[in-house]
This record gives C-alpha cells, sequence and structure tokens, in this order.
C-alpha cells in the first residue's frame, strides 16, 4: 500500500492512499481541532491545582486528558473506514449493545459510583460513561430508522411513536443512574431528527408537549432536581449551598470582563468553583480569556454545526438518505449539548451534568465526540464521492 498523500482540490483536502480517496471537509477539521486544542489547554489551566493536591501531580489531568485525545483520534481514524451502509446495518444491534450497557451500569459491583451517581464502567483503566456511548448510537440508530420507515414518519402518528418509545425505554434507564441531562439530550436530538425528516408538525407538536410536561413532572418529583431549578431562578438567595457553583460561575464571568485575567490566572478555578475542568470548563474560559475568548469558542461550534448541517444537505443532495440524517443528527446533538452547557455555565439554564463536547475533561465524551466527528467526514467524503462519479440526485424536504 502507497503511503498517504495530501491534495488540495476544489472539494477541499483530498487524501489519497491506492486507489481510495477521502475528501475531508476542511472547515469543520480546522474548526473541531481548534476546539480540541483550546479545549486542552484550558483543561489544563484549570487542573494543574487539582493534580497536585489529588494525586502530587500537577500534570495529572492534563496528561489524562492528552490520553483521551490520542484514543478518541486512532478510533476516529477506525470509524472513519467503516462505510455508511455498515453502520445503518448495524444500527439496531447497536441500538441492543446501548441497551445491555445501560443495564451493566446498574449492576451493583461493575458501575462506578460518583457523587451519588452511577453513569461510568471501568474500561481498560478508562472510565467511560456509557451515556455519552448510547447518544451516538441514538444518533445512528433513527438515522437508520429514519432511512427505512421515512413515509411512514411523515404520515403517521405511529412512525414517530415507535422509535421515540424505544428510546424512551433507554431513558429510563438513564434515570435509574441518574442522568436526566444526558435522557433530555437523546430525546430532543431525536425530535429534531424526526422534525428534519419531515414529520407532521401537529403529531411533532403534540409529542414535544408531552415530552415537555414529562421532563416538568420528573423535575417536580425528585427533590435535588426541584432545589437545582430553585437555585437557578435566584442563586444569590443561598449563595454558600444550593447556589454556590452557579454564584461562584457568574463571579468567573463577571472577573474575565472583555479580555478575560489571563491565561492560568483564575481564582475561582482554585477549589471555589466545583468541576472547574469538566461541566464548568466555560466559566474558566470566560473569566481567563473574557467575552472575546467566550465567543470565540460559540463561533467555533456554531461552524461545526453549520458544516454538519451543509454535510447532510449535500448527502441527501446525493440520495445518501441515512447520511444526510446522520450528519444532521450529530449537529443537532453537538449544537443543543454546547448549548445547554454553556447556558449552565452563564445561568440561563438550571445545573446540568453534560459536558463542552470535545473541551471537557472526560474520557468517554471526548472519546466519543471525535468517533461523531470521524462519521461525520465520512458523510461527506462518500458524497463528494458520489457527486464527482454520478449523476447529481435531487432530494426535497416534503413534509406532509
Amino acid at each position: 500500500m502507497k503511503h498517504a498523500v495530501v491534495a488540495q482540490r476544489s472539494q477541499g483536502v483530498v487524501l489519497a492512499w491506492g486507489q481510495n480517496r477521502f475528501y475531508v471537509d476542511t472547515l469543520l477539521l480546522l474548526a473541531a481541532s481548534g476546539l480540541l486544542i483550546l479545549g486542552f489547554i484550558m483543561v489544563s489551566s484549570a487542573s494543574l491545582h487539582l493534580g497536585d493536591k489529588f494525586a502530587d501531580d500537577s500534570f495529572f489531568f492534563p496528561k489524562h486528558q492528552l490520553a483521551h485525545i490520542l484514543a478518541g483520534f486512532l478510533l476516529a481514524v477506525t470509524v472513519a473506514t467503516v462505510k455508511l451502509d455498515t453502520w445503518q446495518k448495524s444500527s439496531f444491534v447497536l441500538f441492543g449493545f446501548g441497551i445491555l450497557l445501560l443495564l451493566i451500569v446498574l449492576i451493583p459491583g461493575l458501575g462506578t459510583r460518583v457523587n451519588g451517581a452511577i453513569r461510568w464502567l471501568n474500561l481498560f483503566g478508562v472510565r467511560i460513561q456509557v451515556s455519552e456511548i448510547f447518544k451516538l448510537i441514538a444518533v445512528i440508530y433513527v438515522a437508520s430508522y429514519l432511512t427505512r420507515h421515512l413515509d411512514v414518519v411523515r404520515s403517521s402518528v405511529l412512525g414517530m411513536v415507535y422509535p421515540l418509545g424505544l428510546l424512551a425505554i433507554a431513558c429510563g434507564l438513564l434515570l435509574m443512574e441518574p442522568d436526566f441531562g444526558a435522557s433530555a439530550v437523546i430525546m430532543a436530538t431525536a425530535l429534531g431528527m424526526l422534525f428534519v425528516g419531515g414529520a407532521r408538525l401537529w403529531p411533532f407538536g403534540v409529542l414535544a408537549g408531552l415530552m415537555a410536561v414529562s421532563a416538568v413532572a420528573l423535575v417536580v418529583t425528585a427533590e435535588y432536581r426541584l432545589k437545582r431549578v430553585l437555585s437557578f431562578l435566584d442563586p444569590w438567595a443561598d449563595p454558600l449551598n444550593t447556589g454556590f457553583q452557579l454564584t461562584q460561575a457568574l463571579i468567573a464571568f463577571g472577573r474575565g470582563e472583555w479580555t478575560g485575567v489571563g491565561l492560568g490566572s483564575s481564582v475561582q478555578k482554585l477549589f471555589y468553583l466545583p468541576e472547574a475542568h469538566t461541566d464548568f470548563l466555560f466559566s474558566v474560559i470566560g473569566e481567563e480569556l473574557g467575552l472575546l475568548g467566550a465567543c470565540a469558542v460559540i463561533l467555533l461550534f456554531a461552524v461545526v454545526v453549520w458544516r454538519a448541517f451543509a454535510i447532510g444537505r449535500l448527502a441527501e443532495q446525493q440520495g445518501l438518505r441515512f447520511g444526510a440524517y446522520l450528519a444532521y443528527g450529530i449537529g443537532i446533538w453537538f449544537g443543543l449539548q454546547a448549548f445547554i452547557n454553556m447556558g449552565v455555565n452563564m445561568g440561563m439554564l438550571p445545573t446540568k451534568g453534560l459536558t463542552l463536547p470535545l473541551m471537557s475533561y472526560g474520557g468517554g465524551s471526548m472519546i466519543v465526540t471525535c468517533a461523531a466527528l470521524a462519521l461525520l467526514l465520512r458523510v461527506r467524503s462518500e458524497a463528494v464521492e458520489r457527486r464527482l462519479g454520478g449523476p447529481r440526485i435531487r432530494t426535497t424536504w416534503a413534509r406532509a
């Protein structure tokens, strides 16, 4: 096999080895790389003191995060070599595997408990949050379902209820961990994919309303969730207890002003702001890099989401229906999770345990999001290949 070479073409960067070609979306790759690099720098900045305290090694968390990134890169390369047809044919098997993982993590002695929640499995020395794996599995499954049953989805309520019902079973298992945030992201992403697929508006609105009512019921019936919502509404009412995390995050943003206090100079990360290197990394970015740094992160995520939808549209035009819905789903997932994480950090939404994709510390999140990006790149490559090798097929977003 010949060594891979890189060439610049009108369709973007082309990776070539032998007779094989892989057409890379340059903007997507640059934006994702920017998030990865900036995320690694900020995780390092936010965790040096933690590593010194808990492991007598200031670089404990940066070294582990670098290992997570490398593992994600290796998995991404592997995922990018697999044809979309293979993912589509394996969707139901993957769904079953995801349900199995959600069951295994609840078995006493197998799941790892952290801060009162059992959400992690230790695999080969890496602590994996199974909900992160299931997010990608859910997107693949819904994309496959839409490909096979698009006419039913557009004409029948049952066409929407069936996939949402199966996902509701998975979300029930997630709520037993408990993981309300992941459940919300999965169901909202699935709804978004059904909407893009052309689901009828009135049943879509009814199902969305039922999901909203269910979410409110879950909040009201769980004391710890209700406390989070109440503290979100007025964090300064109890700034040293229920509102502590949010008030410290807001203080971080306030200190950052326009250009930040400087890289590494955050005060809030020094044991004031809990989870500064994971769920609340965006607050440290706001403090150290200021409004300009926070806006740069938002812009990079906007580019990733835009490219995901552009890739989906390209795949749809070339008749790659599964690839199109897969790209739309990944774009919705990334955009929604990033929005929720940033909203929580800025006090716009109640506190949820969701990471900032491609940036926050964590093995499972980093590895899975890298794999999702590889799938996006694969969709784009197959769509460009079909465009170059055959007639263009036009499709529409017809809505019943």
